[in-house]
């Protein structure tokens, strides 16, 4: 009987020796350890990726605390390590889900193209299925542009935190949610789809805030008069949907056959060619008072303005005297 006792007291003790190794002593991962528990993983299937990736010592040890402490579900995400810790601090992360988010910067006038890379740098997912979900997801702004053929322009420039657990149309709900908000604060009514379009060209052709509502101007009075915008950006996004941008705008692009081409068509192209931020949909909304039809760059990152096409032309003329000087 004492032998049964020693042999059950050995057997309590090396028991709790390896549990106390299983569970209490930390374990140091080796650099940057992200884990992916994807919804719809079992607690054995997270016990098992956890062990897989080095991160606990015993799934079984794992899997027993967790029934000890049920019924904590454990959540999903992706989860980074690179600090010493033990199974208990493993299994509250995972309980409280302090999941990894990865931050990513939109900037204004960044198109769906630049974003879907830009998302697809972060680690969010492929370039490709968040192109496809912002051409196809056009329910999220029905209300908004009936007409939109994609979420371009509804997408708001912003430093955005998401989950790899998240898909792209998660991610693009999210974005159009910001737009939402932004637009509803600053009283944006009326003409949507016009006013948006309008603001993306705005945000292409100048980064100078103050003159957003002179290039606005000039716009609105080109489209008055019934005048081809002639804007360039228009033309780059053209060839951008064919897949046929070469990274620079020459003269023969000009005749690119589009309806987003607006030195080939008169009017507003079908769409926004951006997505712009609230400096230029001020001016969209808001635009100078101004008897411009004409701008063009004065080499220095502003530019100059004109009402007469010869007014322009001198205008034209400075410019490449500038361009001159400094090569």
């Amino acid at each position: 009987m004492r032998a049964l006792l020693k042999l059950f007291a050995v057997a309590v003790l090396v028991a709790a020796a390896w549990l106390a190794w299983a569970l209490w002593l930390p374990v140091r991962p080796e650099g940057q350890k992200f884990v992916l528990l994807h919804p719809g993983f079992t607690t054995r299937h997270i016990a098992f990726a956890l062990k897989s990736a080095g991160v606990i010592r015993s799934s079984t040890a794992f899997l027993l605390w967790h029934f000890v402490v049920h019924p904590r579900t454990l959540k999903a995400g992706e989860y980074l390590f690179d600090q010493p810790a033990n199974a208990l601090q493993v299994h509250r992360r995972l309980a409280r889900g302090d999941v990894y988010v990865h931050s990513v910067v939109i900037p204004e006038g960044f198109n769906i193209f630049e974003i879907a890379q830009a998302m697809q740098a972060a680690g969010l997912g492929s370039e490709q299925e968040f192109l496809q979900a912002a051409r196809t997801d056009t329910i999220l702004i029905k209300d908004l542009d009936p007409q939109a053929t994609s979420l371009e322009g509804y997408l708001f420039p912003d430093t955005y935190q998401f989950t790899r657990t998240q898909t792209p149309t998660d991610m693009l709900a999210i974005m159009v949610h910001r737009f939402r908000a932004q637009a509803r604060a600053m009283g944006l009514t009326g003409n949507t789809h016009q006013v948006v379009t309008m603001a993306s060209i705005v945000e292409k052709e100048t980064a100078v805030a103050e003159e957003r509502p002179v290039v606005a101007s000039v716009y609105y009075n080109r489209l008055d008069q019934r005048v081809a915008l002639d804007a360039d950006p228009s033309v780059i996004y053209a060839e951008l949907l064919a897949g046929k941008y070469s990274g620079t705008l020459h003269h023969d692009d000009m005749q690119f056959d589009s309806a987003y081409n607006t030195y080939r068509h008169i009017g507003l192209p079908p769409g926004p060619i951006a997505n712009p931020g609230l400096a230029s949909l001020r001016a969209a909304m808001h635009p100078a008072n101004s008897p411009y039809l004409y701008f063009v760059s004065a080499g220095d990152g502003h530019h100059r303005f004109a009402a007469t096409l010869e007014e322009h032309n001198h205008n034209v003329a400075l410019y490449r005297k500038a361009v001159s000087v400094m090569r």
